[in-house]
């Protein structure tokens, strides 16, 4: 049994143009400078294997383009029928990510909306562990859409609004598999 996902909470600390009209030659004339952290649960439904995660990364996407640079998450090990938390503070730094023009007038027009909508994804691997025996890895692709509650602009600098209200269950989709298996 492949493991599941949901998120609990978020909060954004940075959600706004970084380049603005003052770009330079070698700054993009348009990117995004987002600090974002989500509370995402894994749960292990197998009540026979434990799961092994490893080379963990995690990242924020805005309309299908990445909003914070990928961060490594530990190595984890999940008991049978465990649940675990993982709450990674995702961007922030002042680091400005590139994306297309499109997104940048989306999203303003999203924050006025008072309604975004953002990915969490996460990437690594995943080995089942059952008592001597272990499995190949396997790529784990999870992907949370959630759709948050902006009440107020989060300009670039400033010390951000903190947990923000989930609008929707956020849907979570899972993916494990390796070798020789057709995902």
């Amino acid at each position: 049994m492949k493991p599941q996902a949901s998120v609990l909470r978020a909060a954004v600390f940075q959600l706004a143009n970084a380049a603005g009209n003052n770009h330079t030659a070698s700054s993009p004339p348009y990117a995004l400078a987002a600090c974002v952290q989500f509370t995402l649960l894994l749960h292990n439904p197998s009540d026979r294997a434990a799961l092994l995660y490893d080379g963990l990364l995690a990242y924020v996407a805005y309309r299908g383009e990445p909003v914070t640079p990928p961060e490594m998450l530990p190595s984890l090990v999940q008991e049978r029928g465990a649940d675990v938390a993982l709450s990674p503070l995702l961007g922030g730094g002042g680091v400005a990510v590139p994306v297309s023009a499109d997104a940048v007038g989306a999203l303003a027009a999203d924050c006025a909306a008072r309604r975004v909508q953002l990915r969490l994804v996460v990437m690594g691997r995943v080995r089942y562990r059952t008592g001597p025996f272990r499995s190949w890895w396997r790529d784990l692709y999870v992907r949370c859409d959630v759709t948050l509650g902006i009440d107020v602009p989060v300009p670039a600098g400033s010390a951000g609004i903190g947990n923000v209200p989930l609008l929707e269950y956020p849907e979570c989709f899972v993916d494990a598999c390796g070798g020789l298996l057709v995902c």
